[in-house]
């Protein structure tokens, strides 16, 4: 689904403040997979996150997603395999608009948008269904701009957006960061079962090693642009919490 070849990248090339992010990495993620990525700060896991993205190109290297190469394609031209969530609640959704109608545009991520925003009662009862499953309270609210909403709610709703529209890959960049435990705690039990339901090939960027513990199918530790471990299924079904911690020690 995802394969990473020879991927290189370096800011600030012949400057005093140059950085190499990556260094001729490969890597490569089967359909289905979900992969959880951690490291300390400035190991690569964000900007690996942003190649897949396509909101950064490599310096070397090809990148191919369904076997389609997709290296020099920006982000816009990934969505129909892509859906993303951002650390920041804010980001992805339109403050200002309706739950609603954040739901409408985004199961209109992929298509021709035309003038009309075709917010029938089927699609709004479906909606709601949908929002409902999340026991937050929210199906009633559905006119309520999504600003006006708590960054857990917020965030729990843009994953049930995700999936609105085609998806293959789902990107979590720290999705809990900046949300409170429990909050944290109910959008990763919705990532985890949107991506199994949806048969989802999803990668987790996280600093939270209790969810690194808890999810994915697969872990990979980074450091200064390279794959220091990369543990598989089997063997990440057996990994504890405090062995995560002695790989930071």
């Amino acid at each position: 689904m995802i394969e990473l070849k020879d991927i290189s990248k370096t800011f600030n090339a012949g400057k005093p403040n140059e950085v190499k992010a990556l260094g001729k990495l490969s890597l490569e993620i089967k359909q289905g997979e979900f992969v959880v990525i951690v490291g300390s700060n400035g190991s690569g896991k964000t900007t690996l996150l942003n190649m897949v993205a396509g909101t950064i190109f490599t310096d070397t290297g090809t990148v191919t997603i369904d076997g389609n190469n997709a290296t020099k394609l920006p982000d816009y031209g990934r969505s129909k395999w892509i859906a993303r969530i951002f650390q920041n609640p804010l980001s992805g959704t339109a403050a200002d608009l309706s739950i609603l109608d954040n739901f409408r545009l985004a199961a209109l991520r992929t298509q021709n948008k035309g003038l009309t925003i075709g917010k029938n009662e089927s699609f709004k009862q479906l909606v709601r269904d949908k929002i409902a499953a999340l026991g937050m309270g929210l199906e009633d609210k559905t006119e309520q701009p999504i600003g006006t909403l708590s960054g857990g709610q917020r965030q729990a709703l843009t994953l049930l957006m995700s999936v609105m529209d085609e998806c293959k890959i789902l990107l979590l960049d720290e999705p809990t960061a900046a949300l409170d435990p429990r909050s944290a705690e109910k959008v990763m039990r919705t990532a985890d079962e949107l991506i199994k339901q949806y048969n989802l090939t999803a990668i987790l960027v996280t600093h939270n090693l209790k969810d690194a513990a808890n999810y994915g199918t697969r872990i990979i530790q980074m450091g200064e642009g390279q794959i220091l471990k990369d543990i598989p299924s089997a063997e990440k079904a057996k990994l504890k919490q405090a062995e995560l911690f002695e790989w930071f020690g």
